[in-house]
């Protein structure tokens, strides 16, 4: 793939007037009146089909799901879908025309109809399935996927410290805390990962298990939202667990066995190769605000982007928005193939386009000058949301020495 096609370039303007409609007008709002995103997210969904479409999606799988519990084996998929490659750039486009603007909602709307329900739709039985992910999808309910600690930072397992301890009537006792949740205090569902403590096994051995819990649930506390750098449109808040007590129905698989450290790695890859599509809408906002500009500023005489050195921190743009939509269509001829980016990879496309975005959204807020510094030019904004992409889902560091070690393994 090596360009958008007219049905892509169809949705891609239908979207770009929605935001334009009904996220710019609210970016106060969203960035300084503590407005939480959702309605406007579920807004998005329904005028798109996307809420309709993630309930017939949803229904299929349990339909699968079921036939292959009756069959005591892998069920045949019938009925006719659209190519994965086309499913692919219809779920990405959105992505990166929303992040032009607000980057954040997509992170808040990615943890939730991503993350969460993914954590249940990939390892959850069908009544789990039923009873907490279909909400999740259609985003009528808020998730949270909570796995981060406080003293944990990058070392999300091995500095992980919240348990889960059996009690005597087959449910267990859940105590711990997580910091830096997406949607924590709002969330609805929440995937909380933990290690199981028998009393017995060491703390670095212990098995990764994830319960869900419903908000308002004995014991849970969710904090007001954080006080953040950027994406101030994504709800950031903390959890605290004392005491928690839940049946063994709310253990995702119903059984300790579930592989939550691997599952929880697969969630790690999807949400790294999920930036590139963020960091296009980004770098090519910063572009666009950046050419416009460049043509109407005048200084000494002449608009400034007759000047070489305004000229070249353009260009370099460019070469950066050109790459960073290569790796958005590499996913999407991935997909296609019925394939996706393992984690060395993924690990890489992540660290480069998290970089290129932040050296485009500096360079953006050079261009502009004392401009670029004020709330009132959307640069500033861009270059605050940027930064986080250095951070989560694995940082700059994180994911340099998972692409080494991989290296080095072969």
């Amino acid at each position: 793939m090596y360009e958008w096609n007219e049905t892509h370039q169809a949705i891609r303007d239908a979207v770009r007037r929605f935001v334009e409609a009904e996220i710019k007008p609210s970016i106060e709002a969203l960035e300084h009146g503590d407005t939480p995103p959702y309605e406007i997210l579920r807004r998005f969904m329904a005028e798109f089909g996307v809420r309709d479409m993630a309930l017939a999606q949803f229904d299929a799988q349990i339909a699968r799901d079921r036939a292959k519990a009756e069959r005591g084996g892998a069920a045949e998929e019938t009925g006719e879908r659209a190519p994965r490659g086309m499913d692919t750039a219809m779920r990405l486009i959105p992505v990166i025309e929303i992040s032009r603007y607000s980057p954040g909602m997509i992170t808040a709307m990615g943890v939730s109809v991503g993350l969460t329900a993914a954590a249940i739709m990939s390892r959850g039985t069908i009544r789990q399935k039923e009873r907490w992910a279909r909400d999740l999808l259609t985003l009528d309910k808020i998730g949270a996927w909570a796995i981060t600690e406080p003293g944990s930072g990058s070392d999300a397992f091995g500095g992980m410290r919240s348990t889960a301890r059996r009690d005597g009537a087959g449910g267990y006792i859940l105590n711990g805390s997580k910091t830096f949740i997406t949607n924590g205090p709002y969330a609805d569902t929440i995937v909380f990962i933990c290690k199981l403590d028998d009393g017995e096994t060491p703390p670095e051995r212990r098995k990764v298990v994830s319960f869900v819990l419903d908000k308002g649930t004995l014991g849970l506390t969710q904090s007001k939202p954080l006080r953040k750098m950027g994406m101030h449109s994504s709800p950031t808040g903390e959890l605290f667990l004392e005491d928690v007590r839940v049946g063994a129905d709310r253990l995702i698989g119903e059984t300790e066995d579930v592989p939550a450290r691997a599952a929880a790695k697969d969630t790690f890859a999807a949400e790294r190769t999920g930036v590139a599509a963020m960091a296009l809408g980004i770098v090519e906002q910063c572009l666009k605000l950046s050419t416009e500009y460049a043509k109407t500023r005048v200084q000494f005489g002449k608009p400034i982007g007759e000047f070489q050195l305004i000229q070249l921190k353009l260009a370099k743009m460019e070469v950066a928005r050109m790459n960073i939509q290569n790796m958005v269509f590499r996913q999407i001829e991935l997909a296609a193939a019925g394939k996706a980016m393992g984690i060395a990879e993924a690990s890489a496309c992540k660290l480069y386009t998290a970089q290129a975005t932040m050296e485009v959204c500096l360079e953006a807020v050079q261009l502009f000058g004392g401009n670029g510094y004020m709330a009132e030019y959307q640069v500033e904004q861009l270059c605050r949301d940027a930064k986080v992409l250095q951070i989560y889902g694995g940082t700059d560091e994180i994911q340099v020495s998972q692409i080494a070690r991989s290296l080095l393994a072969g």
